[in-house]
């Protein structure tokens, strides 16, 4: 199933875990960090054991963000592996060894998808994503990440620029997704506009902590018919053009090469498996 939005959800707040099961977003974590108190924590890994099925019965992927193993984290997973999340997501990771010892702690057989929240972590992204076979992806973080860069956070995201870019190049140079960082801001129309920047940067996946923001960033996630058509008239024509014994064929004033071929045929792959499942909502 697709994976175009990541909701952060607090743990222990049961009305923002029903909220999540609405919004139509592809992946929900369960958040055990910065969204919920210390004194909390214990609560919202109780209700792991039941909030995770409700997920999945909504047709979302079932996931939770623990804390670092050097703090909580083993607490985090001895409460919230008995609801069989999907995935673990871990914050605060900046060296390979933290992913190492992550795979050890859940046996070995949990997907893994660590969280580069510092200047550190994203000079390690590469070395991160290697560090097991487990990683599927990993999210690069925003608010943690302007603090360590001493900066502020801003509607237009200029201070995250060369993070994104640099990120988003590590985690293709070592074969995983990466998921980008949250427009932490209320407004849809920021969200939109942030997310079609990721998108224009490469990335396939964004993260966002208000559920409003969900059915936006999967439209602009989702190709629309005009690309679907514009990827199938440049893979007709370059096919045609090598079977002319022509290297390279012309669509709309565009020079088509092997390159922009390929991601033609990856784009149209990518619609026939990803028709999202029917989610089914309470009440």
């Amino acid at each position: 199933m697709p994976r175009r939005s990541w909701l952060f959800v607090p743990g222990a707040d049961p009305a923002a875990h029903e909220r999540a099961e609405r919004s139509g977003a592809d992946v929900i974590v369960l958040e055990l960090e910065d969204f919920t108190p210390p004194e909390l924590r214990a609560r919202a890994r109780q209700l792991s054991r039941t909030v995770f099925d409700r997920w999945r019965l909504a047709g979302a992927v079932a996931a939770v963000r623990i804390n670092p193993l050097e703090t909580c984290g083993n607490d985090d997973l001895l409460g919230v592996l008995a609801g069989r999340p999907d995935l673990i997501m871990m914050s605060k990771v900046d060296r390979p060894e933290q992913v190492k010892a992550l795979e050890r702690a859940t046996g070995g057989t949990l997907e893994l998808v660590p969280n580069v929240e510092t200047a550190a972590g994203l000079m390690n992204t590469f070395q991160i994503a290697k560090a097991s076979a487990r990683v599927s992806a990993l999210l690069v973080a925003s608010e943690d990440m302007v603090a360590d860069l001493g900066t502020e956070r801003s509607r237009r995201g200029e201070e995250l620029a060369y993070v994104r870019g640099r990120f988003l190049v590590e985690c293709r140079a070592a074969g995983v997704e990466a998921i980008d960082c949250p427009y932490t801001f209320s407004d849809v129309k920021g969200a939109l506009a942030d997310a079609r920047t990721a998108k224009r940067l490469g990335y396939r996946m964004k993260s966002l902590v208000h559920p409003a923001h969900a059915k936006a960033i999967n439209a602009v996630f989702t190709p629309d018919a005009k690309e679907i058509a514009r990827a199938g008239k440049i893979v007709a024509a370059f096919e045609k053009a090598r079977a002319a014994g022509k290297e390279r064929a012309k669509v709309g004033g565009a020079l088509i090469e092997v390159p922009i071929y390929a991601a033609a045929k990856r784009l149209l792959a990518s619609v026939s498996r990803s028709s999202p499942p029917r989610r089914k909502t309470r009440g």
